[in-house]
């Protein structure tokens, strides 16, 4: 049910996935701004003017928006906009929104590359048609404006971005300076530790970025915000800050050491690991919990607790007694 929360308007949107439903927000500045539009089903677009009413507001008030990320669930309904909406967000939307047929056989290598290198080649039919079937809750716009760390989003004066990559490379959250109200995107929910998801490399790079280092990267770097009230992109909102990033890190970093034991009996590759990770999971969720795993390795290589090493194009990781 759509509710006012410290004058902004929140919007509770069905989507198809297991993450469930996804809040947008209305905030009346001197431009109406949605943060965030919801997965492209008809069940979402209604569910929006539905909750939209419920604020006394229609679809027609809205005079621009602005996005937290690049996930489907928070773009997809863009396409039920009028075309001259302005559509405002981090560059690094701009690749997925308006995919081009470079960019898509881009991530198609990069697929296979990994794939390989994590001991799963074997999977990449069905890692493909997984993500592409996700393309079909994706919108094909484009930005009118972008907006990066430090800036003051347009028509929303006393607001700060900070950009907080990990579970998205286009990750940016929104706060009210005046008063700690923070509009947070995925990066930091109530109930769940958001997934950090693997990206194909940023453009003019040629190395994947390391999403969950960059994760407790944004998570320290909040912390050091006065934050008072945080607005999520999923679940319920939120105030003990302070709590749930130690939280958050003390788990990830329990989950790798508890795959360093592992590599202390046997070395393995990234498949090997992410079954035992996710016995049942990885069936039905592959790129997920792909991208988990690597995270986690990608974070005892940093902290020097593995080493890697290739055999036949496959990365195998392993640890030493210290």
């Amino acid at each position: 049910m759509a509710q006012w929360i410290n004058d902004i308007g929140r919007l509770v949107i069905p989507t198809p996935f297991p993450v469930g439903d996804v809040n947008l927000y209305v905030i009346k500045g001197e431009k109406l701004t949605l943060i965030d539009a919801g997965p492209k089903t008809e069940e979402a677009w209604e569910a929006l003017q539905s909750e939209l009413n419920e604020l006394g507001l229609t679809l027609s008030d809205i005079e621009q928006v602005i996005l937290t990320h690049h996930h489907p669930d928070h773009v997809g309904l863009l396409d039920y906009f009028p075309a001259d909406m302005q559509i405002i967000g981090h560059p690094l939307n701009e690749r997925w929104l308006n995919r081009t047929e470079e960019f898509l056989q881009q991530n198609n290598d990069f697929y296979q590359q990994v794939l390989t290198e994590f001991g799963l080649i074997q999977y990449y039919d069905k890692v493909m048609t997984r993500l592409h079937g996700e393309l079909a809750y994706f919108c094909d716009r484009s930005l009118a404006q972008e907006i990066c760390e430090g800036d003051e989003p347009p028509g929303l004066k006393g607001w700060r971005v900070i950009e907080t990559p990990g579970h998205a490379q286009s990750h940016i959250g929104l706060l009210r300076e005046s008063d700690g109200v923070y509009i947070g995107g995925d990066h930091l929910l109530a109930h769940i530790s958001p997934n950090p998801l693997m990206e194909p490399p940023l453009p003019g790079q040629s190395e994947r970025p390391k999403s969950l280092l960059q994760y407790n990267e944004s998570l320290d770097k909040l912390s050091r915000y006065p934050l008072a009230l945080v607005l999520p992109g999923h679940g319920e909102v939120f105030t003990n800050v302070n709590e749930i990033i130690p939280q958050r890190k003390k788990a990830q970093h329990e989950r790798a050491m508890k795959v360093k034991k592992w590599l202390m009996e046997e070395s393995m590759t990234v498949f090997d690991i992410c079954k035992r990770l996710f016995p049942k999971a990885y069936k039905m969720q592959l790129p997920l919990t792909v991208s988990e795993t690597i995270g986690q390795l990608d974070y005892l290589l940093a902290i020097g607790e593995v080493s890697e090493y290739k055999k036949n194009g496959v990365s195998f990781y392993s640890s030493q007694m210290r």
